[in-house]
């Protein structure tokens, strides 16, 4: 099937360099996204402006694309978003639908995990050539669990979890390599380089943004948090990213945008 990638959520953390890397390829792409295009952008790609929410706009966004990588996502309503951007795809002929889910989603019981989970499950019932591709946590996540506590004395951190990061460009990447291929079902997940302790991260995204905070660590309860600890959304085997957190945070403090 000949056509344009189709990208959701493509002016997002991931979706911009997902972006930017088919580009660089030579792929034909075509942007989802809510808003308009801006009067000064043009940069050699389709624009479909479509409200996956409300579905305005989905018939004419996924008419003709080859493939389809579905990077939106949004707890409140990835399940119903999900099944209706299927709904579509399935009318317009069958695109190959390349999704992005996280490690640990059949493992933790958090909200937001169950509603990948179920989106997954859309996907791969879905009739449509598929592709699955689960990831841990994104540097910039990490990062903002610390930054983002700015007008706290100390910073907090959850007793005894551990994280293991991976940079974004590289996920894009690997995104990339899938939507060129045949549909391969669920692949191997992707993890960062390093399984580190919360605690840790925290210091060194204090350190690169030049703060001083005492790290509390704060112990909390329920199911999920125990399947954290457990490590349920770690992928120690699967180390395949090379970009440390430390090259993050100075590549982004380089920047001035810590």
């Amino acid at each position: 099937m000949d056509g344009p990638t189709l990208v959701t959520g493509a002016t997002g953390t991931l979706g911009r360099p997902l972006v930017d890397r088919l580009l660089a390829e030579g792929t034909a792409v075509r942007v989802m996204s809510r808003r308009p295009r801006r009067a000064d952008d043009d940069r050699p790609y389709a624009w479909a402006v479509c409200d996956l929410a409300s579905g305005e706009g989905l018939r004419a966004a996924v008419e003709g694309a080859a493939t389809i990588v579905h990077c939106a996502t949004n707890a409140r309503n990835d399940v119903a978003t999900t099944r209706r951007l299927v709904d579509a795809a399935r009318r317009a002929g069958g695109p190959h639908l390349v999704y992005i889910s996280i490690v640990g989603v059949d493992r933790v019981p958090f909200f937001y995990y169950e509603a990948k989970l179920a989106a997954e499950r859309l996907v791969e019932e879905s009739g449509l050539p598929w592709t699955i591709l689960r990831a841990t946590q994104f540097h910039d996540l990490v990062a903002t669990m610390t930054l983002a506590q700015r007008r706290l004395p100390v910073a907090l951190v959850p007793a005894g979890l551990r994280f293991q990061p991976v940079e974004v460009t590289e996920v894009a990447g690997r995104l990339a390599e899938l939507a060129r291929d045949a549909p391969a079902g669920r692949v191997p997940d992707m993890g960062g380089p390093e399984v580190r302790d919360a605690r840790d991260l925290a210091a060194s995204a204090l350190r690169a943004a030049g703060r001083r905070r005492r790290i509390v660590p704060v112990r909390l309860p329920g199911k999920a948090y125990r399947a954290y600890r457990a490590g349920g959304h770690l992928a120690p085997g699967r180390t395949v990213g090379t970009v440390t957190f430390e090259e993050y945070l100075e590549r982004r403090a380089k920047a001035g945008r810590l």
